[in-house]
This record gives C-alpha cells, sequence and structure tokens, in this order.
C-alpha cells in the first residue's frame, strides 16, 4: 500500500483550497492553517530482556475553540509528526461536521505494537500519560484508540492518569474497555456511521443498497464493521478485504466473487487487522495482490486503511462502474485523485464526513461518564445514526446549494463553525 509522503501537506492544501474559495481572512487562515500546540517527547521503557530502549512520541492539538481537543493516539512504525498534525486537523473538522462540541488532537509513537509484549504495551502506554499528563483532560483534551492501539491500552492509560491526579478520571481517555468506563456500541461505532452515510448516500443517488455491491480496503476495526453493517444493515454484498502481512510486509486482497463473510473473517484475523491467508485460501477465498480491492467492478469503493490510497496513479484503476466512494479511513485521497473523481462524476462522501461515527460514540462516552449514567447498546447506536444522518444532510445541502464537489462541501460546513466559535470567544 502506498502512504501519501506528507499527510500536513495534502491537508492544508485542502483546507486551502476551501479558504479560497471562502474568501476566508488570511490572519484566520494562517491561525488554522497549523495546530495551536505540539508535544514531542521521549518515552524510556524497561523492556522484557532487561535493555531499556527509548520511543519517540507526540501529541498535537489543533484548534479547541468549540470544546476540549479530540483524537485517537497511534502506534505505528511510520508515525511522523507530520501524520500526527494532519490527522489533528481532520479530527477539528471531523467534529465540526458532525456537530460535537469538541476540537481536534492527535497523539502518536513510533513503534509497530506487534513487537512488544503485553508488559511491555502497557509500560509504553503509561509511559506515554507520564509524559503529557499535565496537557491532557477531560476539559482540554481528551485521546482515544487508533490504528495500532485498542480498549485495553486505553484502560491503562486512564489508570496511568488517575493515579498521577489523584482522582478517578474516566473522561480523560474514550474508547474504553466495557466495565472501565467504557460505552457500549462504541466498537462498531465508526464502521456503522461510515454504512449509515453510505445510505443516505445511495437514497440520494437513488440506487438500491441491497443491489450494491463493495469493494473495501483494510481489515481492522472500521472495516469489519462497516462490511458487517453493508450486508447485515443493507442487504448489499462485499466482494472483498485487503490488508497487509505483518510478517512479509506485503499487502494483499482477499476476495470472493459470491461475497465475503466478515463475521467468518473475523475469526482468522488477529488485533491489527491482519488476516490467515492460509485459513482464507482454504475456506475458498483467492488471495490477490495490495490494489486488487481498486479494481473490482463494484458500485461503491470504502476506503478504510491509511492514508493516502487513492492517488494519482491508484485512481486511474478505479473500475467505471463504481458510483460511490465513501471513505473510512483518514485522508485515503489525495488532491489529485480527487481532481480525477470529479472529471468521472464519482460521488464521495468524504473522510471526516464518513468515519465521524467513532468520535461521536467517543463524545458519547465522555458524556456518560461525567453522569456517571450508561445507555444500552440500542440508545448509543439509534443516538449515532441520528447524528450522522443530519450531519450527511447538512454537507450534501451545502453542495448543492453551492454547487461544489462533497469535499469542499463539508470543509465549508466544517470551518464555518469553528470560524463562529473563535469569533464567539473573541479570538478574532
Amino acid at each position: 500500500m502506498t502512504v501519501n509522503p506528507n499527510a500536513f501537506e495534502m491537508a492544508q492544501q485542502q483546507f486551502d483550497h476551501v479558504a479560497e474559495m471562502l474568501n476566508l481572512d488570511p490572519q484566520v487562515r494562517e491561525m488554522l492553517r497549523w495546530p495551536m500546540r505540539e508535544y514531542h517527547f521521549r518515552i524510556p521503557v524497561h523492556m522484557d530482556d532487561g535493555t531499556i530502549r527509548v520511543f519517540e512520541g507526540f501529541r498535537v492539538q489543533h484548534n479547541d475553540a468549540r470544546g476540549p481537543n479530540k483524537g485517537g493516539i497511534r502506534f505505528h512504525p511510520a508515525e511522523t509528526i507530520d501524520t500526527v498534525r494532519a490527522l489533528a486537523m481532520w479530527m477539528t473538522w471531523k467534529c465540526a461536521v458532525a456537530d460535537i462540541p469538541l476540537g481536534g488532537g492527535k497523539g502518536g509513537v513510533v513503534i509497530d505494537p506487534a513487537t512488544l509484549s503485553v508488559t511491555e504495551k502497557e509500560k509504553l502506554c503509561r509511559g506515554f500519560i507520564q509524559r503529557i499528563w499535565k496537557d491532557i483532560g477531560p476539559r482540554n483534551d481528551v485521546p482515544a484508540p487508533d490504528v495500532g492501539t485498542n480498549p485495553q491500552m486505553m484502560g491503562w492509560m486512564m489508570d496511568e492518569y488517575s493515579k498521577l491526579s489523584g482522582q478517578f478520571t474516566p473522561g480523560v481517555i474514550t474508547g474504553k474497555p466495557l466495565g472501565g468506563g467504557g460505552s457500549l456500541g462504541r466498537t462498531e461505532a465508526t464502521g456503522f456511521g461510515v454504512v449509515y452515510t453510505i445510505r443516505e448516500a445511495l437514497k440520494h443517488l437513488k440506487m438500491d443498497p441491497a443491489r450494491c455491491t463493495a469493494a473495501i480496503q483494510g481489515f481492522g476495526n472500521v472495516s469489519q464493521y462497516a462490511a458487517i453493517g453493508f450486508i447485515e444493515q443493507l442487504k448489499g454484498k462485499v466482494v472483498c478485504v485487503s490488508y497487509w502481512d505483518r510478517d512479509d510486509r506485503i499487502g494483499y486482497t482477499v476476495s470472493k466473487t459470491d461475497g465475503v463473510d466478515p463475521n467468518f473473517l473475523k475469526t482468522i484475523t488477529d488485533q491489527y487487522g491482519s488476516i490467515d491467508k492460509a485459513k482464507a485460501k482454504a475456506a475458498g477465498y483467492v488471495i490477490e495482490d495490495a490494489n486488487a480491492w481498486i479494481t473490482k467492478e463494484v458500485d461503491i469503493l470504502i476506503p478504510a486503511a491509511l492514508e493516502g490510497q487513492i492517488n494519482a496513479e491508484t485512481v486511474r484503476q478505479i473500475n467505471p462502474r463504481v458510483k460511490l466512494i465513501a471513505e473510512g479511513a483518514n485522508g485515503p485521497t489525495t488532491p489529485e485523485a480527487d481532481e480525477e473523481i470529479k472529471k468521472r462524476g464519482i460521488f464521495i462522501i468524504p473522510d471526516f464526513l464518513c468515519n465521524a461515527g467513532g468520535v461521536t460514540v467517543s463524545y458519547f462516552e465522555g458524556v456518560q461518564n461525567d453522569m456517571n449514567f450508561y445507555w444500552t447498546k440500542d440508545e448509543v447506536l439509534e443516538k449515532l445514526d441520528t447524528k450522522m444522518t443530519q450531519a450527511f444532510h447538512a454537507v450534501l445541502e451545502m453542495s448543492e446549494k453551492e454547487n461544489v464537489y462533497m469535499r469542499d462541501a463539508a470543509y465549508m460546513v466544517a470551518i464555518d463553525k469553528v470560524v463562529k466559535a473563535m469569533q464567539l470567544r473573541g479570538w478574532l
């Protein structure tokens, strides 16, 4: 899989494009092009073999005009400060477009978590909080899981913060385990949010979801529940999913012409989304190369892995049948690819709208932590559906009103809300 070399430049380019369309004041533009605060730190960890290894960590707070910064923590070997900056900026727009009272933040550690033991992972998680705990909290910055992290790791982080602050503080972290301050529905939230926006887009396009096929890139949490929701709720068919092999670092696509069974594939997938290819082959699946997913003759493409996957090169491989791209990942499409997508008239659900389900239920989790009262799963998912549906139609209405691309419309909605909040607080 190709990763965009500089995600932050891409995020700034997308922002600059819409800032021009909005004729945004240059001073306001400069405030929003860059994060308000950045933290770079080193985390020493005593490894199981007795050595001390030092890891590089980041936390970026882009803009908190609308509320506390919010965003996940990635453990990934290719993590960079620019990736974290881009993701923090996208979180600002994501929270605004979903109309939840939070700003944008993101964190990261340069590490492949699969190379660590459970004990080493716990030490690294606690070490991350030890470096940053004075600059996060329920009222200023609330981390969450992302690529390479999971609910248990969030539980360790919440516990370390509570120890250092001297009080039980479940709201400092979201995406926690159930029973440890977590919310029902959080596991499914991002993937199901993708499905809710696809459902609304298909209504707009007058397409019957039960007659639609989809190809998905990725098979981590987002992809798994996007596939499950697309099949079980919309009655559509998913012909393939893809991911990368953590042993040989070679990407692959797992496909089946009569449709994949995501519930079965989950049983042969590790916690990082890597599918056991031998078991998949034994069950009748075909293993193809990493980019095969994008070439499939389907109605819908769902990139739900890493940034920069639909780029100037790969966009040309998209099958003419594709009518809809639903961006489950953050920043999966480069500006160069956007131009080709516009020319081909493919409807797009932009990332920070499409995948806002996770942060929306993270917000719900924080609300429940504050109340010390927890909702049922059906209540959570019903509230999520309502929020995602409202957000989709707000962007669609802007797109039609201004006759602009859906990504530009989403930025227009989000930027307007953030700028208004900055004005109301007297920042401008």
